[in-house]
Order: C-alpha cells, then sequence, then structure tokens
C-alpha cells in the first residue's frame, strides 16, 4: 500500500449547510464552488483544491480553515489577532466531519497574509519565547521562499492538519520540491493537508486528490487533465511556437 494512503487524516468530509444559507446570489454563495457544493469528501493525507483565479478556491480553504478553528489571517489556533477583518462567513455554514483521531498541532498558512503571521510571530516571541518553534530567527529576517521552508521544517510537525493557500507564491521550482518533500515526510509521519494552489509541481504528489472547480462546482481530476499541467506541459514543449502564436494574437488584436 502506498504510504500516502496509510495515514487516517482528521477531517474526513465537509458539508455545506445549504440552511443557514441566506442567499445563493450573494458572494460568496454564488459562485459555483460553493453554490454546488453539498458534502466533499477529503483525501486522508493530501487534497489539491486547484482553479482558476477567483474561482473561490482560496475563499474554500479559508472557510475550511476557520470552520476547524484556525485565524483567519493564518497561523495556528493560538493565534487571535486580527489585521483587517475580511473573511467572509462562509465558515458559518459548513460542517466538518472529524475522525476519532484529532491532530497533535496544526497550521494554516497563506500566502497573501503571511507578512502578518511573521509578525505576529515575533510580537509573541517577545512574550512567550516560541521563535526556537519557527527556528529560531525572525521569518521577517529571511527571503519569503526561505521563511516559508523554515515555517515547513520548523513548525509542521508529525501529526498534524495543515491548511496551505497557494504556497508556492514564494517558492522557486526547486523549493516546491523540497516543499513536497517536506508534505511527503509529514504525511507519513500521519499528518493531513489540503491546499489551494496553482502549482503543477505540488499538484503531482503522488495518490491525491485534486478537486478542480468549474462551472459545475469541484469534480475530482487527474493530475495529467488538470490545465495547470497540460498548459504547462505545452508551453515547455515548444515555448518558441507558443509564445510566437500568442504574441502574433496580441498584435493582430483590435
Amino acid at each position: 500500500m502506498s504510504t500516502v494512503l496509510q495515514t487516517r487524516g482528521f477531517v474526513r468530509s465537509v458539508t455545506l449547510l445549504r440552511e443557514r444559507v441566506e442567499s445563493f446570489a450573494v458572494y460568496p454563495f454564488s459562485l459555483p464552488a460553493i453554490r454546488q457544493l453539498d458534502i466533499l469528501p477529503l483525501h486522508p493525507a493530501v487534497t489539491f483544491i486547484v482553479g482558476e483565479n477567483g474561482s473561490g478556491k482560496s475563499t474554500l480553504i479559508e472557510a475550511l480553515a476557520v470552520a476547524a478553528g484556525f485565524n483567519a489571517e493564518g497561523g495556528s489556533r493560538d493565534f487571535q489577532f486580527a489585521t483587517r477583518v475580511s473573511h467572509s462567513g462562509l465558515h458559518r455554514c459548513l460542517r466538518l466531519t472529524w475522525n476519532h483521531r484529532r491532530p497533535k498541532t496544526g497550521f494554516f498558512l497563506r500566502a497573501e497574509s503571511f507578512y502578518n503571521v511573521a509578525t505576529e510571530i515575533d510580537r509573541l516571541d517577545k512574550i512567550q519565547g516560541l521563535l526556537h518553534s519557527y527556528g529560531g530567527r525572525s521569518l521577517h529576517e529571511q527571503s519569503h521562499g526561505e521563511s516559508f521552508i523554515a515555517l515547513l521544517k520548523n513548525r509542521f510537525g508529525p501529526g498534524g492538519l495543515y491548511f496551505l493557500d497557494e504556497p508556492e507564491a514564494a517558492l522557486s521550482p526547486s523549493r516546491q520540491l523540497a516543499a513536497l518533500v517536506r508534505i511527503h515526510d509529514l504525511v507519513r509521519a500521519g499528518s493531513q493537508f489540503i491546499i489551494a494552489t496553482h502549482s503543477p509541481i505540488l499538484m503531482a504528489y503522488p495518490d491525491a486528490n485534486i478537486l478542480a472547480v468549474g462551472e459545475q462546482g469541484l469534480a475530482p481530476v487527474r493530475y495529467e487533465e488538470t490545465e495547470h499541467h497540460t498548459l504547462t506541459r505545452r508551453f515547455l514543449n515548444n515555448p518558441v511556437g507558443m509564445l510566437r502564436e500568442l504574441l502574433k494574437e496580441e498584435e493582430t488584436a483590435p
């Protein structure tokens, strides 16, 4: 059996409590990813949510993290800061179905508010002395990519529940591969990941569930069938020809 399938996970599924939704014509409930949602099974190891910009994947991952008890801007469950309250009320309409096994630790990592999380870590370090849990060095004193990797290596531990929103935003291709290795180590140590991503490198993780957002909502898709894989492969196989075609179309557009 694959090592990916040996973990039992923590959250089995998420259900949209449709009776709590006041209107499906109002954002974010008007998004296909939410409007068509009923019961969404989650992989015990790694679930990817993929889709175009504005499709609702980040909105959904945020709501899942908040429903699981994490701070909307990111961090662990004991992070209570709020730089700007901007998250939707979607989490109040979600019910998570948990396994009997509960996570030992966890973290919500979102690229767009990572600066705020790093600032909160520095603040808490002055009170509690917790910087050692993040590698002993302020995340602000490292590049964006270095701080992401430091977080994965030092703060993420075995038996954890992790929500990641576009973690590739700060990572070079080689660092994305390093992140994959760390994710795999944590999966083998009983962790569960739910990840919103555009990265064809990350979503290549073996045996993961990939859920693509479309007009009909979320649907499982094979890695080779994702637009991210097919478009990237097409480009890398013929960058000159594809660029010539794209730029020619650009020049002739009215």
